[in-house]
Order: C-alpha cells, then structure tokens, then sequence
C-alpha cells in the first residue's frame, strides 16, 4: 500500500527519516507490509499498536537491525536499506535506538563507563581515553547520573537507572535520528514518568528526531507531536496529536483511544466500552480486504473485499472505506447509543438496531 501522494507535501531539507512502502516477511509471516512515513526534524513520532503489529519490527528496520523485504528507508535523503556494513558506520553515527529492556540491551561484563562510550570507540572518533572519559561523565550528567555511576555495572543499578544509561549511550554519537522502542515498558510505574520527562527534555534541548514506539497512549499525548497507527503490518491512521485525541477517524483508532484509562474517575464510570470481535487474524493468513474487518464493529461488504488506501481526510490521513472525504463516518465508541452513524446510500452491512454492549451482524469473509 503506497501512500506517497498523502507524505509529499513535506520539504525533502526537513526531512530526517523517510519509509517507502517498508516491507519486512519472516517467511510466511507478514510482520510489516507496505509502511509509508515521513519524520520531520525535531519532530516526536509516536507510533502506536497493539502487541504483534509490527511496530518494534518497523524501528529495527531503520536502524538496520534487520534487513527489510523491499521498500526503502532513507535517514537525510541517503537509502541505507542495502547499504555495506562499511557504509553503515556513517549511518549508525545519525541513528540511534533505546531498547525496550534495558538489562537485555547492556553487557554485562563491562561497566558502565565502557558501555556509554562504546559507540565513541567504534565510530573511530579519534578520542583519547581522557577524553572519552569527560565525555562519558558529561552524556551520564546529562541524564540525571552522576560520575561514579560508570564505575558500577549494570547488575548494580534500577531498572530506571539502567535506562538513562542506554539513553546516554544512545545519545553518544549525537543521532540526528532517536528510535525509542517503548523505552518505559519495562519499568515500574513510579519510574516511567520521570524517564518521560528526561526524554521530553533532551528532544527539546537537543532537537533530535524521534520515533516513539509505543502502546502506552498516555505517553503518546505527552510526548508526542504527531501520531501514526499500525495494525497487522499496516498504517491505518496518521496526524497530528490534537486531530487524533480530539476526532479520531478509523475504528481501530477509536478503539484504541477508549481502551486508555482516564485520570477522572466519574469520566472513566461514564465511558462506554468497546467490544471489537474475538477473531483475531495472523500475521501468516492476515484477511482480505481491509485486515481489521473482522473484528471492526461497522464492517460492510466492501472491507471484506477491498484494500482501503490510506488517504488525506482533512489533518489526518486514514485507510477506511466509511470516512467521508469530510471526516464524517462512523464511531464505534457510539455505536448502539443516541448518537448512531447511518450513512446515506449504504446498501450492505451492519444492521443499525444493534443493542449497545453487543456486536452487529458481520459480512461474510471472503474465502477465494
């Protein structure tokens, strides 16, 4: 699915990382298919999902972890999806990644000291070993460690602790690029905000780009300037962070959003759930037609049958055959209730009596 007439309205100079039609297989699994993206410099990309839709497999795609299908990722107009391993030491001093789990992603056996200026050594900088020493005594100060930390190893640290450690690695080579693979998913509540915190003041002191994979949507309206959604390998929603908070447009998107605890107790008693189905797809066998079909409330004949583009609807752009070219359609935190979606001329799909709390009738998955 290509989305490049809905991504061209950016100037290429503003742009640091650019996903053409990213497609990453695992054999029969169709892990990614067909993401198409743009990051602006100094801009926070939160790019959200549910577990298994390919979100963490989009981020090591970039920085070349994996090696993708066929697509192409460029960081500052250069295509680094085949480059050499010579040539990816270039690349790899203007991207960086903070893991999901910090203890998995440091080594054990070295302190901390030589962790953080790992990427100092490899990227040849030339530097004495005074000199990566200050400048691994300024990257930990510049996370909220002090200097006797780099004597320690990991083992020895928080889970927070070892964190801003990967997060002074990560920033050690001074990336232009930050891939920040749910970086607060591992931690205890009470850490996470203040991991939020650092990272929100590191972008904006130093200006990085980021891509914040995530599933955490409190997060995402923190940090976030702007909002991608995947779903079984695919974008199905992208924009700004005020237009999908305030009027979101896919189903899934909807769902997603309803999911999210709100901080008002008598808010939250007042909300409404949603119920998608029960038939959740593999990635080996995804459906046909539009991949959320099965388990989207709305669904009519022509999601089973047809793959929605994902176009430009007002702010947002949205892969879903029942948003009008106005925004209008159907929102299934809704749906059942006062204010029901009929669309005009709708011939085929969900009956409009149904009962709030239970699913409407859904079209007959195609089998050819």
């Amino acid at each position: 699915m290509s989305t490049e007439a809905a991504i061209k309205d950016l100037p290429d100079d503003a742009v640091v990382l650019e996903l053409e039609d990213l497609v990453m297989h695992f054999g029969p699994v169709r892990a990614v298919d067909g993401v198409s993206l743009r990051l602006r410099r100094g801009q926070v990309m939160a790019l959200v999902g549910e577990s298994g839709s390919g979100k963490s497999t989009v981020g090591r795609c970039i920085v070349r972890l994996l090696e993708p299908t066929s697509g192409h990722v460029r960081i500052d107009g250069t295509d680094v999806t085949h480059l050499s391993r010579a040539a990816l030491r270039e690349h790899r001093r203007q991207v960086s990644i903070v893991f999901q789990d910090p203890a998995g992603s440091l080594n054990p056996r070295m302190l901390v000291g030589d962790v953080v200026a790992e990427p100092l050594r490899l990227q040849g900088r030339g530097l004495s070993r005074r000199d990566r020493q200050a400048r691994v005594a300024e990257g930990l100060g510049r996370v909220g460690l002090r200097d006797e930390v780099a004597r320690r190893y990991p083992h020895e640290l928080s889970g927070g602790q070892r964190q801003r450690v990967s997060i002074a690695r990560a920033l050690m080579s001074d990336p232009t690029l930050l891939i920040a693979d749910e970086p607060t998913s591992a931690l205890d509540v009470s850490v996470q905000a203040s991991v939020l915190n650092l990272l929100a003041d590191l972008q904006r002191d130093i200006g990085f780009a980021c891509l914040f994979i995530t599933h955490d949507l409190s997060a995402v309206e923190y940090l976030a300037d702007e909002i991608a959604v995947m779903y079984l390998g695919q974008l199905v929603e992208q924009g700004t962070r005020e237009s999908i908070f305030a009027r979101p447009s896919h189903p899934y998107t909807q769902a997603l959003l309803s999911a999210a605890p709100v901080p008002d107790p008598v808010q939250q008693r007042s909300r409404r759930a949603v119920l998608l189905g029960d038939d959740i797809p593999s990635a080996m066998d995804p459906p046909s037609g539009c991949r959320f079909h099965t388990r989207c409330p709305v669904a009519v004949q022509r999601c089973v049958d047809e793959v929605p583009l994902l176009r430009r609807v007002g702010a947002n752009t949205v892969a879903c055959h029942l948003v009008q070219d106005d925004g209008s359609g159907p929102d299934v935190r809704v749906l059942g209730g006062p204010s029901r979606w009929t669309p005009a001329g709708l011939e085929d799909g969900v009956t409009q009596d149904t009962a709030p709390g239970t699913s409407p009738t859904r079209p007959q998955r195609s089998t050819g």
